[in-house]
């Protein structure tokens, strides 16, 4: 049975207008697999909605089977925003996601439509609604020493760094989050002083989203249905092609940072020899729980987050989004 774990009430975003008179906006937030983009578009079309995807891998351009981006069918029911945006090549930052998503509810609320933020990426999330700070601009010569670095020494030695560095941020950044890890050395060095010193004191420089009031919606399921959901949606994609269709995106791209995401790091393996199929299933598989776990943890962190104990796919929970839209419009 679905439950809801509803707060007093949502407030508004930091807005100039009245809260009554700012448009609104929901955000669905949850793990993995926990079918957010099914809830996404029975919403959408019930509320006349437009999808505004926050996901860091589905930005990318034939990054199919890996992603779990909604299908063409999907995208073909109602509008969808920050998908197929950028090469797998190009970089894509949290900073240049929160300025498209921004345009695009922006343009949604104008046309008298509902903005349905949905995704599983918490930074881009965060950076949408709160604004990032004003870090120095990406070096990428200091990234490619890291790198070279990183690969002679083992992968937990950017980690060790940081703790040097900064050990406040050591502590929130997963030791194999390599991206984030390499962001927050590389602030630590370029400003001489720690990322999360500097996190602090501009803490009141950013620039939260305003002109919105924000609904957010999460999806909480069961454990150990939604492990089992992952491991299905795992297996599913190894049979529907994912190892072709990575060596085919290694062919055109070479090894970009993009085909260091979930599925396709284990698909690389199987290219490359080093595991078998069935092997690159089971970790993907782990990979996938372990991840679900983290996006929990993150979103936790949220404020305002209306709970939703079932999957995105059910009846109920349908109907109990549905009251909650209704509720703040």
């Amino acid at each position: 049975m679905v439950a809801a774990m509803t707060p007093a009430r949502t407030t508004a975003s930091s807005s100039p207008l009245d809260e009554n008179q700012a448009p609104l906006a929901v955000l669905l937030l949850g793990p993995t697999g926990s079918g957010k983009t099914a809830l996404s578009l029975a919403l959408g079309e019930r509320f006349g909605g437009e999808i505004v995807s926050c996901d860091s891998v589905a930005v990318y351009r034939g990054m199919e089977l890996g992603t779990a981006k909604p299908t063409i069918e999907e995208r073909a029911r109602l509008p969808h925003h920050l998908i197929d945006v950028a090469d797998p090549d190009q970089p894509f930052t949290a900073g240049e996601y929160s300025r498209q998503a921004r345009t695009a509810l922006s343009e949604i609320a104008s046309r008298n439509r509902l903005p349905i933020v949905t995704g599983g990426t918490g930074l881009y999330l965060r950076a949408l609604t709160e604004g990032l700070f004003a870090g120095p601009e990406r070096q990428q010569a200091l990234r490619q020493r890291l790198q070279l670095s990183s690969q002679k020494r083992g992968s937990a030695w950017l980690h060790r760094l940081l703790q040097r560095l900064d050990p406040v941020s050591a502590e929130r950044i997963h030791a194999n989050d390599a991206a984030k890890l390499m962001r927050a050395i590389e602030v630590c060095l370029a400003l001489r002083k720690p990322l999360s010193q500097i996190l602090g004191d501009q803490e009141k420089a950013r620039n939260p989203l305003t002109g919105f009031r924000l609904l957010r919606i999460g999806l909480n399921p069961p454990r150990q249905a939604l492990y089992d959901r992952l491991n299905r949606r795992a297996a599913a994609m190894f049979a529907a092609g994912l190892v072709e269709e990575t060596r085919s995106l290694l062919h055109r791209y070479g090894p970009v940072k993009a085909l260091d995401s979930l599925g396709y790091r284990q698909a690389l393996a199987v290219q490359a020899g080093t595991l078998s199929v069935d092997a690159a299933i089971e970790a993907a598989q782990q990979s996938h729980r372990n991840y679900a776990k983290r996006q929990l943890t993150w979103f936790r962190r949220e404020p305002e987050v209306h709970w939703i104990a079932g999957f995105g796919d059910e009846p109920e929970t349908l109907r109990v989004a549905s009251e909650l839209i209704q509720d703040h419009r």
